[in-house]
This record gives C-alpha cells, sequence and structure tokens, in this order.
C-alpha cells in the first residue's frame, strides 16, 4: 500500500521526469534496472498527447505508472526506480541540475521511510503467521488429545472382550492405523495404509514415514507370546523394501525370551520391539508416541538394543 500513495507515485513521477534529460539514456540509467519493457517505453515515446505533441518524460511516467499498478512486481519496480534514484549522481545528464538534486535528495528521505515501513509491515505479516501458526498448533494439539481416549477406550474394549484371535488381530490393526492417522494430522508422520504387494502374495499391516524413513508394521496380539518365526517374516519385508526401510513388530504380549539375543546378532540392525505396554502408555500419551520412536530408534543404533521400553521413559 505504501507504494500506492499519491506522494510515492508522484515522487517517480519527478525522478523519471527531472533526473535525465535525454529520453533513451533516462530508460537505459532509471527505468531498465527497474525492468520496464523496452517497446512498451519506446512506443510511449513516439505518442503525442492531446495537444498533438510527443509525450512529455512526465507523460510518460504518468503512463508508466498507471500500465505497472496491477503488476505483481509494482513495489518492486517502484522500489527500484526510488532506489536508483537515490544513487544517482550524474548530473550533468539533467536538464536542471537543481532540480535533479532536489530529487535525488527526496528520493533518499522517502527510501528511508519505505524501508522502516517495509520492516514493520514485514514483522506484522511474520507475527500474523506465527499466531495462525500457533492457532493451527493448537488445533491438531486438540484432535490429538481429543483422539487419544477413544482409541484407549476401543483398545481396553478389545482386551477384556474379544476373545476371537483374527477378530482381535483385525480390530488391532485398527487401532494402531488410527492412532497413526492421528499423528499424520499433527504432520508428524506420514502413514501409508495396510497394502498388500508382490501379486498380493504379501500383507502388509501398517506402513509409515517418520524423519524420511519408513517403517512397516507388524502387529500380533496372539494368545502365546511371539516368536522369532514371526519377526523372519518381517525381516523378509523389510529386506524386500528400498534401503531406507525398517520395521516395527508390535507384539501386545511380548515375545520369547531368545528374540531380543537373536536380533542382536542379525548384523542386520533393522527391526524395532514394541510391547502391549508400549502401546498403552502411547494410547494414554504417558509418553508420546514420537518421542518413544525416536528413543527406541536412538537405542537400536546406539546400542544396538531392539527394544527399549516406555515404561523406562516414565522414570
Amino acid at each position: 500500500m505504501m507504494y500506492q500513495s499519491a506522494d510515492t507515485k508522484k515522487l517517480v513521477i519527478e525522478i523519471i521526469a527531472t533526473l535525465v534529460h535525454i529520453k533513451g539514456t533516462m530508460y537505459e540509467l532509471i527505468l531498465k534496472p527497474a525492468r520496464i519493457n523496452k517497446n512498451y517505453f519506446q512506443s510511449l515515446t513516439k505518442q503525442k498527447n492531446d495537444a498533438g505533441k510527443w509525450l512529455t518524460k512526465r507523460e510518460i511516467a504518468s503512463k508508466i505508472i498507471s500500465e505497472i499498478e496491477t503488476h505483481p512486481n509494482y513495489e518492486k519496480i517502484m522500489h527500484s526506480i526510488i532506489k536508483t534514484a537515490t544513487e544517482f549522481n550524474q548530473f550533468h545528464l539533467s536538464d536542471n541540475e537543481y532540480e535533479a538534486r532536489a530529487t535525488v535528495q527526496k528520493a533518499r528521505e522517502v527510501l528511508g521511510v519505505l524501508e522502516i515501513l517495509e520492516k514493520e509491515e514485514t514483522r506484522k505479516r511474520e507475527l500474523a503467521r506465527e499466531k495462525a501458526e500457533l492457532e493451527r498448533a493448537s488445533q491438531k494439539e486438540q484432535e490429538l488429545a481429543s483422539q487419544l481416549p477413544l482409541l484407549l477406550l476401543a483398545y481396553d474394549s478389545i482386551s477384556g472382550k474379544c476373545g476371537n484371535p483374527q477378530l482381535r488381530g483385525v480390530m488391532l490393526e485398527d487401532i494402531v492405523n488410527r492412532l497413526f492417522n492421528t499423528y499424520d494430522l499433527t504432520e508428524q508422520l506420514t502413514v501409508v495404509q495396510a497394502f498388500r504387494r508382490n501379486d498380493n502374495g504379501e500383507q502388509i499391516d501398517g506402513a509409515f514415514k517418520l524423519d524420511g524413513w519408513h517403517y512397516i508394521v507388524e502387529m500380533k496380539w496372539t494368545s502365546q507370546v511371539s516368536g522369532i518365526r514371526e519377526l523372519d517374516s518381517l525381516y523378509g519385508k523389510v529386506s524386500r523394501s528400498g534401503k531406507q526401510t525398517m520395521g516395527i513388530f508390535l507384539s501386545i504380549n511380548g515375545w520369547s525370551s531368545h528374540v531380543v539375543d537373536l536380533i542382536k546378532q542379525n548384523p542386520d540392525k533393522s527391526i524395532l520391539l514394541m510391547s502391549g505396554y508400549d502401546l498403552r502408555i502411547a494410547l494414554t500419551r504417558q509418553v508420546d508416541l514420537i518421542k518413544m520412536l525416536h528413543k527406541k530408534l536412538s537405542k537400536l543404533n546406539l546400542e544396538s538394543e531392539p527394544f527399549f521400553s516406555a515404561e523406562n521413559m516414565l522414570e
């Protein structure tokens, strides 16, 4: 808006009209740096006014301003012309040196004011952006806070009532994928829905992307603890995926005692273990899911520990 003011437009007209006497030289020194189209300028030099005389530089300047007012780079063009004037010192090219010097001085004063106003506008926009971002984050937090209790209720309902292992597994997949979806809404991870691949010969229970890495999730809720055979299945899926892929093995009832040691012996440290207790801690949000995953990944990468219980994060 500051470049739309009558005083700013008047100054730009004065710059074009007074600094350089010869039109062609004026274009090269004043208008060309502002990226005013040369063909358009030359067309103006061939136009006549209502009195039948060739347009003066002042009249040309007025037409240029009228032409560029709707241009998306209008403010940049006006700023460029004023900035060029503040640095102008070739007064031997002016028709009237005193008028030209006065115009240069006015340009310096106006540019100083404009730059202050631009900084204020930039700061206002930044504050507005920060406010909008905080409001957006607050909305996401509210969404997360409202969804997790519902998922916990569903999880507890399965734990207490569902005796059908197959149905229980399907419901578990639904809860976990909805949990990931909730964090997807907060843009902390990106969910890939459950799918089949390799000519439908391979079922992927769940998948998501976090920090540039893809994670394939295998979920088990059986009456027996999981053994290394179930993990071998996940290892196969991970190995058949791209290089930036890891696996998460979620077993509600845990795994046999030898599983962790066998995973440690595997040179390919690509599987994280997650227990039913970990899932419940995430659903109650005693530990944030993303923080939990980061901690588990850190333990695996730095200490070769495939399982780090969320219980340790409560201490």
